[in-house]
């Protein structure tokens, strides 16, 4: 790994504890309050912060007590605030008497994030400071080619590059500014600050300073983060932002949070700590929601170098499809018809929807097609209609639908009535997954009700027979007697090797050629429990829940997949990533089933344990460390914040009616 990477990894962890934004800001944060990445203007791309460090510098000690810096004896506390997407954070020190409150948000739809530092003596004497920022830009998610200026127009250190102008400015005038500059030279201190105006660096600083605090005094110092296309329009929103008090700024975006919660479905259960967290989902929900386009992103990225995977800030159908359910029963449907909306744009001219795609539609980084990511849009669309029947959607999304419907029957192989290989929902392998298999038979299904409706009989009938077979072949070709449960797949891929060893352990398989003279390996079947086998049952209602072949199934994966000691469920058998955890959506996925099947008790534990392993600040991870409980890996995952808002809804809606 080069010195440079090495250096970027060090300043940005994998682990954050914090979001907050407005739809086409979206930035991420520590519990120690730090600003890790931000993204503008839209919430998947692009990146623009290398690094951004706040800190404290007394007249008696001159040198820089970075609030981050828990090596210094800085302590902190944070939390939302409640009912908001406004994160505080609570810096105190043995070392230092100045005691930091500081607020964090993006206001509603402005181009602008508020950092208030209120700083508190605690001392017993008077104390004169000076709040120091450095920034460091990575604007159009590279370091090279920018540019850091000093604007006295406005008093405002200003980065940009092409078409971002990113401003930095506090609503007093600083005392201090350096363009271009390194973080080592501003940790030297207020002496490093020398007025440069301009540079072609990266890098600067600036300093406010306030005269005196005496002890139990407090002082507020807020600070501006705004953006815009030009340098004009970035001016004018850091003079914009001087409008108004950091205060009111708060207040306007504490009512925007409360407005946007108020019109929503409250928590159908009455449980203090699901209500906390089925309010803090819906509030994620918006963030991971672009306001420009519509599409709904896996995660804020963390690992934009594919150091450890292949990078979480895309739009999945598949994905999204599930949390738009979610969505649409939290009474958030406009999130809903907006990604919809986006999902037409996102199709591609065959009819399909590949793996991933940017916030625009096109195409992500990918592994190869899933079949089920256009199947899970179609079934979701269906969905979003029985949820709120409307004849304008139904106009809108037909053509998407039958172009959809018509790759998803070509793509159909003829001798086995299944879809042909393709990528599996993990994006791992390549087979015939009984789980892409439910989900082109929910696709269909839903495709043959739209068609339905738009009175298309032909295509219905068609459709649902193709359907239907897929059903019925899933049970002839997808059971594993030998274990009491369902195969994972069929006609598995798999390298020379494994191939060798899996016939030499009895299994059996194929070498088959392909283009070019190149050959594959090809097992006859994955016989690996994975928890996506619940989704045949739930949510794609293929087969029964209460039937015997799903409750073998569903018991075969809380056995063989429950990590022992810590809990919850793992994805497959031998899982190897991130060291193989347990993760909360396919603890919920297990929780849904057992409430499908009438086993509250039993879910409520489950839903329990997704309860128990949020993080300190209330989000929900990808995946919690099997051997020490603690979070692991993505914070937060809009998927499992999804699983949890279904799950509730089909927990309450059981009571209600058991």
């Amino acid at each position: 790994m080069n010195v440079h990477l090495e250096q970027r990894l060090r300043n940005k962890p994998y682990l954050i504890d914090a979001i907050i934004g407005n739809s086409h800001w979206l930035s991420s944060l520590g519990a120690n309050g730090r600003m890790y990445r931000a993204w503008w203007p839209h919430i998947d791309t692009p990146q623009l912060i290398d690094e951004v460090r706040i800190g404290l510098v007394t007249e008696e000690q001159g040198k820089v007590h970075w609030f981050e810096d828990e090596a210094a004896g800085w302590q902190h506390e944070a939390q939302y605030v409640a009912g908001s997407n406004v994160f505080h954070v609570r810096a105190a020190s043995a070392q230092h008497p100045i005691v930091v409150d500081s607020l964090h948000f993006a206001v509603p739809e402005r181009d602008l994030i508020v950092r208030e530092y209120t700083l508190t003596n605690k001392g017993s004497s008077p104390l004169s400071v000076s709040l120091i920022l450095y920034s460091s830009m990575q604007i159009d998610e590279n370091p090279l080619y920018q540019t850091t200026m000093f604007e006295p127009a406005v008093d405002a250190l200003v980065h940009f590059k092409k078409q971002y102008y990113l401003a930095w400015a506090g609503d007093q005038t600083c005392a201090k500014f350096q363009a271009g500059l390194s973080f080592e030279a501003a940790d030297e201190g207020l002496q490093a600050l020398r007025g440069v105006e301009i540079d072609m660096h990266s890098g600067g600083a600036c300093a406010w300073s306030v005269e005196t605090i005496a002890p139990g005094e407090s002082v507020v110092l807020p600070l501006y983060l705004a953006a815009g296309h030009t340098l004009e329009q970035v001016l004018r929103n850091v003079e914009e932002a001087r409008t108004k008090t950091s205060d009111q700024w708060y207040e306007e975006t504490i009512v925007y949070w409360q407005q946007y919660l108020a019109q929503a479905a409250p928590c159908p259960l009455q449980d203090p700590a699901v209500c906390e967290l089925y309010e803090r989902s819906l509030l994620m929900f918006s963030l991971m929601s672009d306001g420009k386009t519509g599409s709904i992103i896996a995660a804020p990225e963390f690992d934009e170098y594919f150091t450890l995977c292949g990078g979480y800030g895309y739009c999945w159908g598949r994905d999204a499809a599930f949390i738009t359910t979610a969505l649409d029963r939290a009474g958030l449907t406009h999130l809903t018809d907006k990604f919809y909306d986006w999902a037409l744009t996102a199709q591609s001219p065959d009819g399909s929807w590949q793996q991933r795609h940017y916030h625009d539609g096109s195409l992500a980084p990918s592994w190869g097609l899933q079949i089920d990511e256009g199947a899970s849009i179609l079934w979701g669309m269906y969905q979003h209609y029985v949820h709120r029947p409307s004849a304008g959607f139904l106009r809108k999304v037909w053509p998407a639908v039958r172009l959809g419907a018509e790759f998803l029957m070509n793509f159909l192989d003829e001798e086995t009535g299944l879809p042909q290989p393709s990528r599996d929902l993990w994006e791992e392998r390549e087979a015939i997954h009984t789980y892409s298999a439910a989900a082109v038979y929910g696709g269909l299904t839903a495709a043959a009700e739209f068609a339905q409706l738009n009175g298309d009989a032909a295509s219905a009938e068609r459709w649902a027979e193709a359907a239907l077979r897929i059903k019925q072949r899933i049970d002839e070709l997808c059971w594993n007697e030998a274990r009491g449960c369902l195969y994972r797949g069929l006609r598995l891929t798999v390298d020379a090797a494994q191939y060798e060893q899996a016939l030499a352990d009895g299994a059996s398989g194929k070498i088959v050629e392909t283009d070019k003279g190149y050959v594959k390996h090809v097992l006859d079947v994955d016989p690996v429990v994975d928890v996506s086998l619940l989704g045949v049952a739930v949510p794609f209602d293929c087969m029964p829940a209460e039937s015997e072949r799903m409750r073998l199934t569903a018991d075969k994966v809380e056995e063989a997949l429950t990590v022992p000691g810590v809990g919850g469920i793992l994805r497959y058998e031998g899982d190897p990533y991130v060291g193989g955890n347990p993760w909360i959506l396919t603890t919920l996925w297990l929780a849904q089933y057992r409430i499908r099947t009438g086993q509250l008790d039993e879910a409520r534990k489950l839903i329990d344990w997704a309860l128990a392993h949020r993080t300190r600040c209330g989000l929900l991870p990808e995946q919690v460390d099997r051997e020490t409980g603690e979070t692991a890996w993505v914070v937060p995952l809009t998927w499992s914040h999804a699983m949890f808002v279904l799950a509730v809804w089909m927990l309450a809606e059981a009571e209600r009616t058991g």
